[in-house]
């Protein structure tokens, strides 16, 4: 459940990763898997590839940031255990056996030592048995608040779902404009840099990047009035059109602002190595790619490349 907070607790290793006993496989394994789905590593001390596949199995379990339980089970010390699972159509004659359990039930299975990218997907795939726990519907909700100006709102409830989900794309680059909007650059930027390396290249946190970039191209702006005028008194002075489209976005106008740089590129494409592009793609990626104006500027910038 989704608690309310910027410091809301990580799942205790303790609790995601345990050794059973045939004592303890109704609570920890069938009664557990009815919150979440729990995995099963069946194995054995002299079984070689058992050694190689548990770090992996943990480590993905880790990852996976408390939607999925693991329980080690040696077969050795539980043998009336197992022998009753094999009873039941658990091929457990052959180890390492990992099972995955969900309400109540075996979800999904596979033996043997695979490789580290197949136990990942394998936990991916088990820990969306279970869906996100409502985690989407707190980020709209987290958005909404953005939007609607309740900035702090908004933060503590993107933080307290990265406490559930240290990985959620979406929370992790809602966070970061939230600084932002709080003015807090600084704090955006260091927040950006210690991003999960799983997330670091997703489309959310890549359009916090280019949010931040044009943030602390804000800062710089010049006067709109004077921009203006400059670019009046002479259209062919690109620099005062390349500001004056920087001010116009950093005044909230981002519809002006990509009309100035896309009549920079129609003028002079090669301006400063490109620099009119460059920048429209750099607010093409702080907006949603549906957005109105992303749509929009993206055509016509199309129709003067291919031209």
């Amino acid at each position: 459940m989704l608690e309310s907070g910027q410091n809301a607790p990580q799942t205790a290793a303790a609790d995601l990763i345990k050794d059973g006993t045939e004592a303890t496989f109704m609570a920890d394994v069938v009664d557990a898997s009815r919150e979440v789905p729990v995995i099963v590593d069946f194995w054995a001390t002299w079984c070689g590839p058992c050694k190689t596949l548990g770090p992996t199995l943990e480590a993905a379990v880790q990852a996976a940031g408390g939607r999925v339980k693991l329980v080690k089970i040696d077969v050795d010390q539980n043998q009336r255990l197992a022998q009753m699972l094999a009873q039941q159509g658990l091929p457990l004659q052959s180890i390492p056996t990992v099972v995955a359990f969900y309400q109540g039930q075996v979800a999904d299975m596979f033996q043997g030592a695979l490789p580290q990218s197949e136990v990942k997907a394998f936990i991916e795939r088990v820990a969306g048995l279970a869906g996100d726990g409502g985690l989407a519907e707190a980020v709209e909700a987290a958005e909404g608040m953005l939007a609607d100006g309740a900035v702090v709102d908004a933060a503590q409830t993107f933080a307290a779902i990265l406490g559930e989900d240290p990985n959620n794309a979406a929370a992790y680059g809602g966070l970061v404009r939230a600084h932002l909007a709080l003015g807090e650059t600084e704090k955006a930027e260091e927040f950006l840099a210690a991003a999960p390396a799983e997330i670091a290249n997703a489309p959310e946190v890549e359009a916090a990047r280019a949010q931040l970039a044009l943030s602390k191209q804000a800062a710089d702006a010049g006067p709109l009035t004077e921009l203006r005028a400059a670019v009046d008194a002479d259209p062919a002075d690109h620099q005062a059109r390349f500001d004056l489209a920087t001010a116009l976005h950093a005044s909230g106008d981002t519809e002006g602002a990509v009309a100035e740089l896309l009549e920079l590129f129609r003028r002079d494409r090669e301006w400063n190595d490109g620099a009119a592009k460059s920048q429209l793609f750099t607010i093409f990626d702080a907006l949603k790619p549906t957005d109105p104006i992303v749509l929009n500027g993206r055509r016509k910038l199309s129709s003067m490349i291919f031209a």
